[in-house]
């Protein structure tokens, strides 16, 4: 099975909506600190003015030299990552400071001030505020690493629990396909073993076409066992958008639907998965029929979904969610990814 590089790396942070406002803050507080300091002789506002431009000025265009080098960046580690982005931080401070002095130096209130000792002054604070962001990305990281960690742990354990009930159904399948009908019974062994492979694997993202497939091949093995009683219907749009996901989103999802869906029910269930992009979004849905002789919609669909949906935005930086809803009497879940 294809193992997909991962898209949700250490300098994907930045790119945030919630990372560039507080920079902008960040950097809107320091020159207000340093417009407060004692023992100015010029207007606190122009200096203020001044010091906000430079600041901003220093902060985007580091942003901007990492947006535009993030390929080459996305391949160092955390602390690589952080070092170089310290360099470069360092590097458009003397860049930008050594234009404004150039162009500002007989006008501005600077100029009474050597270039040196103004060049060393911008570094220090460069430097310093440079080391508290890395401290800041390298916590904000590891606890994006931990919280990762522990909601696989979580699903690990849940698969531990799901997975003896759904063998041993399936083997109960497979004996009784042996001198019925071979081939069915060889099917269902090839997609088991497909699926216990996946389920073993250290990859923890996968292509939504192989997720998809995954899904596929358990909804095959359940088929055997339920018969009509199962009904599946596919709305896929060809080709499948290029995306990745964390391996075993969609078919838990799945199994939930077959477990409360199907399962509970005398007459049997439907199910819909469908895959649309709308805008730069795609969602994933997954929906079953609600029996009325059975409770589990307000118990059973809690399996997996709480480890599924923080696996979900851990590893899409918060741009990934999965939703739940009941709608025209049908239980859906939704996961939604970015296009990208």
């Amino acid at each position: 099975m294809h193992k997909p590089k991962p898209n949700y790396l250490p300098i994907n942070i930045l790119w945030r909506t919630s990372t560039l406002v507080s920079v902008v803050l960040a950097g809107e507080a320091l020159a207000l600190i340093m417009s407060l300091t004692p023992g100015f002789s010029v207007d606190r506002w122009v200096y203020f003015g001044l010091s906000s431009m430079l600041i901003q000025w220093i902060l985007l265009l580091t942003l901007g030299s990492l947006y535009l080098f993030r390929t080459r960046l996305s391949h160092y580690s955390v602390n690589t990552l952080s070092w170089l982005s310290l360099a470069i931080l360092v590097f458009n401070t003397w860049a930008v400071c050594g234009l404004c002095w150039y162009v500002y130096h007989r006008i501005s209130p600077i100029a009474n001030i050597s270039s040196l000792f103004f060049m060393l002054q911008c570094s220090a604070i460069s430097v310093t505020v440079g080391l508290l962001g890395l401290i800041a990305l390298q916590h904000h990281w590891r606890a994006h690493q931990l919280g990762i960690a522990s909601k696989q742990a979580e699903l690990d354990a849940l698969q531990a629990r799901i997975q003896p009930h759904f063998l041993f159904n399936t083997l109960n399948t497979g004996a009784a396909l042996v001198h019925q009908n071979p081939a069915q019974a060889e099917q269902l062994l090839l997609d088991l073993s497909e699926l216990f492979r996946a389920a073993l694997s250290q990859s923890k993202l996968i292509r939504l076409e192989d997720e998809l497939l995954l899904a596929r091949r358990y909804l095959e093995i359940e088929m055997l066992r339920f018969g009509d009683r199962i009904r599946i219907h596919w709305q896929l749009p060809d080709p499948l958008p290029e995306i990745v996901l964390p391996a075993l989103s969609v078919q838990p999802l799945v199994e939930n639907a077959v477990r409360h869906g199907v399962e509970p029910s005398e007459n049997g269930g439907d199910i819909e998965i469908s895959v649309r992009q709308i805008d730069s979004r795609i969602f994933i849905v997954v929906s079953n029929s609600v029996s009325k002789t059975s409770n589990s919609i307000h118990q059973g669909h809690h399996i997996g979904l709480a480890s599924t949906r923080e696996r979900i935005e851990n590893y899409s930086d918060g741009e990934g969610h999965l939703s739940t809803q009941i709608k025209n009497g049908r239980y859906e879940a939704t996961i939604s990814l970015p296009a990208a």
